[in-house]
């Protein structure tokens, strides 16, 4: 190999290390958060009598003692607060967080979830509450200075112990309590906010999301930051205190974490114009300081006649990404797992994997067996790729011969290489079929564990956590994960008892695919590690017990279709 392939791949393997320190190294110390208001758009304004300007937002608000409110379900505790008239935080009984608490959707309690407010980010407060625990009712009201009350009643689904149990009906009125026409402004209905649950979640997926036209647009935590160019520091752009996008057909709005989420959907009423997002600063993890993200659906203003009521209702789900449950929103919700390019292979990985835990009770052996199964089903096409490496590394002296022969022609060294491969019938191309069936296989994998929240605390004799990484200790404060050395381990034994076709420069270039898999998933959900281990194995075996078969007959194809036209004529003729 070359002076410059090895600079290129060492280049290569550098940039990954710095990429994988980059999306799991905790956040340094947060900047002071900057406030961006976006100007009030002008109020619709009624024909007649002329409507009197409500304002933006009261810039005092009475102080009220805190005062909380509870309901129950036997999957979550929706905690309400008096003053900011919203859903506090959610508490998930079926789900542990960090030291052995339950998981807090919105434990940041910067937005409460389903806030009003009239500029994004900042909540309208002086609401009064007042709860009926036994009807599963909170309501709350809110008056202002020029006759417009505000009124929220926020109440769990009939079936909240069943399909629904982590969902919220809410119902905004505004009505106009005075003698004049009221202009309400642009208002916003907030998602609240969403931050990693635990010390290792990837901030990428810190998100916010929204639906429109049956498609999910988002962006994650790291949007808002300012950006350079990864070592030589220049700068791409500053931070960005507020994210705001406008479209017709808005659906939904959600914030999310990596395997928790919040979804506001309208149900009747004017729909949302825009969505915004903001980043905060979330309380510390382990004394690690990090960013979350809130936002919420923006309505456009409208006028209020003397005792007319305006209303909007919403469907607040606040709880765990779980496909057939986000299904059951009714929309395009389940699009918040995120799944990409593969995901309809995500999907059914899913599927196969809640499928086979029903029988097996275990993920860990539901991913083993799973993947022995992808293996089994891939077996022909594997063997048939194995036999044809096999010819081709019997063709290695003769096309070593080629190149020795036509170094300084490399096009007619192709060309006489191409030849070769047509004359004795081999297909360079079939040892890769297997790796292109798999790859798509590795990518829903990949996609599909990194959200999966079964694997929330399933264990597997070391393993703690299939959805963390499997650390077992720190060496000079670098984390220590046994399943991501085994995989690269297995990768490495599997290429050397594979047959060797290409020059030698290919054959190095392979030989660093396990340390880009390593770096890929050393931090990395340990489900996905366990997936192409075992994978990994069972293709050990599989050529072992194929390279143990008598070597292929390397004949040309003329010698083989004239044996062919032989042994047909001495077939005796069917009359």
């Amino acid at each position: 190999m070359d002076k410059k392939s090895w600079i290129a791949i060492i280049l290569c393997v550098a940039g990954l290390f710095v990429w994988q320190w980059y999306i799991t190294k905790t956040y340094p110390p947060a900047a002071r958060q900057q406030q961006a208001a976006a100007p009030t758009p002008a109020p619709t304004a009624s024909p007649e009598p002329e409507p009197t300007p409500a304002p933006s937002a009261e810039k005092s608000q009475p102080v009220m003692a805190a005062r909380a409110e509870s309901l129950q379900t036997d999957d979550a505790e929706f905690v309400f607060n008096n003053d900011t008239g919203g859903l506090e935080q959610v508490v998930l009984r079926l789900h542990m967080g960090e030291n052995q608490q339950h998981v807090a959707l919105n434990r940041s309690r910067t937005m409460p979830i389903g806030a009003l407010g009239f500029e994004p980010g900042e909540v309208l407060g002086g609401f009064e509450m007042s709860a009926k625990p036994a009807s599963g009712q909170v309501f709350f009201t809110h008056t202002r200075g020029d006759g417009l009350e505000i009124s929220k009643r926020f109440s769990l689904p009939k079936d909240a112990d069943g399909k629904g149990a982590y969902q919220v009906d809410l119902e905004v009125a505004f009505r106009n309590t005075g003698t004049q026409t009221l202009a309400v402004p642009d208002f916003f209905i907030g998602a609240g906010g969403a931050a990693p649950i635990h010390i290792h979640d990837l901030p990428l997926y810190t998100r916010f999301d929204w639906g429109h036209e049956g498609k999910m647009s988002n962006i994650d935590v790291n949007w808002f930051a300012a950006s350079s160019v990864p070592i030589l520091g220049i700068p791409i752009h500053g931070e960005r205190p507020l994210y705001l996008e406008s479209k017709p057909d808005i659906e939904w709005a959600a914030v999310a974490s990596q395997y928790f989420c919040t979804i506001v959907t309208p149900k009747s009423g004017a729909a949302p114009k825009s969505v915004w997002a903001k980043r905060f600063e979330a309380p510390k993890l382990n004394g690690s300081p990090i960013f979350g993200v809130q936002g919420g659906l923006v309505h456009a203003g409208f006028s209020l006649a003397p005792g007319e009521t305006g209303r909007h209702t919403y469907q607040i789900y606040a709880g765990p990404k779980e496909l057939p449950r986000l299904r059951d929103l009714g929309t395009t919700q389940e699009q918040v797992m995120s799944f990409g390019m593969f995901g309809f292979i995500s999907e059914f990985l899913l599927w196969s994997m809640n499928g086979l835990h029903s029988f097996l009770g275990n993920y860990a052996a539901s991913i083993i067996v799973l993947t022995i199964l992808i293996k089994l089903a891939l077996w022909p096409v594997q063997n048939k790729a194995t036999n044809e490496m096999r010819k081709m590394a019997l063709l290695s002296p003769k096309m070593t011969e080629l190149r020795e022969k036509y170094k300084d022609e490399p096009q007619k060294m192709n060309e006489e290489v191409m030849k070769l491969y047509k004359e004795y019938g081999v297909n360079p191309f079939s040892g890769c079929l297997p790796l292109l069936i798999q790859i798509p296989i590795f990518f829903g994998f990949y996609s599909m564990l990194g959200v999966a929240i079964e694997l929330r605390n399933s264990s597997f004799f070391w393993v703690a956590d299939l959805s963390q990484p499997d650390t077992v200790g720190h060496l000079l404060g670098f984390p220590i994960n046994v399943l991501p050395i085994v995989m690269a381990g297995t990768m490495v034994w599997q290429m050397v008892i594979t047959p060797k076709t290409g020059d030698a420069m290919q054959q190095r270039i392979f030989y660093f695919m396990p340390v880009i898999f390593l770096v890929f998933c050393y931090n990395y959900a340990s489900g996905l590690a366990l997936y192409w281990t075992t994978q990994n194995i069972f293709s050990i075996v599989q050529l072992y017990l194929t390279r143990n078969k008598p070597l292929p007959v390397l004949e040309k194809k003329s010698v083989i279709a004239k044996r062919e036209a032989a042994q047909a004529k001495k077939k005796p003729k069917k009359r």
